[in-house]
């Protein structure tokens, strides 16, 4: 099986991408499987219910979101009804929303790392009780690991290397050199990327990003527009859930 990992699509320049382009990459990576992260879909702060719905209308099988999961007001209650649209599953339960589904064969795990986002349970902890319930039904499975720091990314890859398919990190914007399979058969990479405007600061226009580094004052981030790509990850796995492969995914729009 090939599955294709969309990373942190940002803004309308990222929606664009998906809406353009994912179809046919679909097919031209024989992609049986797609998941897309939509953290930043909606002007690069968290997603709509309208929104979520173009990103799977577009190829996504199944959308995770991270730390802005709340940005947007008022879409809350879509989570409440859906299984294809995940937030992490480390967040309270009594929040809306699921962090694991299972659709075709494939579980795909939500988490948000515990540096700088503050999640409400350790995704370490967290993370062994979700395999073990999804593997009772697939043992392909793919945890989208929406994490700040590099080394704890890393760790969990290694954490959960022979017990899932994939560990696949997101939130940093800035696509790692480090796509591999590890020891145990699980595929990983630090960060997968942003689909969205690359001339810019992870996705922001660059005067206003400068202008709070330099003044330290509050500024309204605005998404850029140049350099559009999509990035990513394509997993290749046997029926038996072990990665064979992991490679970085990078697609220039014109």
């Amino acid at each position: 099986m090939k599955i294709l990992f969309v990373a942190d699509v940002f803004g309308a320049p990222g929606r664009r991408a998906i809406e353009s382009r994912l179809p046919s990459l679909r097919q031209e990576l024989a992609a049986d499987f797609c998941i897309v992260n939509g953290e930043n879909a909606a002007s690069g702060r968290g997603i709509t219910a309208k929104l979520a719905d173009k990103l799977l209308a577009s190829g996504a099988d199944v959308v995770t979101l991270g730390n802005w999961v709340w940005g947007q007001q008022g879409f809350a209650p879509y989570l409440s009804g859906t299984d294809r649209v995940l937030r992490p599953a480390n967040l309270s339960p009594q929040t809306p929303g699921t962090g694991l589904a299972v659709h075709d064969g494939v579980a795909v795990i939500n988490l948000l790392g515990i540096f700088a986002l503050q999640p409400f349970e350790n995704p370490f902890l967290a993370a062994d009780r979700l395999v073990e319930e999804a593997r009772r039904t697939t043992p392909i499975v793919i945890v989208d690991f929406h994490a700040e720091a590099t080394s704890e990314k890393v760790a969990l890859a290694r954490y959960l290397d022979g017990r899932v398919t994939a560990v696949l990190g997101t939130h940093t914007h800035v696509q790692t050199s480090d796509a591999r399979v590890l020891a145990g058969g699980t595929a990983a990479i630090t960060d997968a990327g942003m689909t969205g405007p690359h001339d810019s600061v992870i996705g922001s226009d660059e005067h206003n990003a400068l202008k709070r580094f330099l003044t330290g004052m509050p500024t309204r981030l605005e998404p850029a527009t140049r350099d559009v790509r999509i990035e990513g990850a394509l997993v290749e796995c046997n029926t038996d859930g072990r990665a064979t492969s992991c490679t970085a995914v990078r697609v220039e729009i014109d």
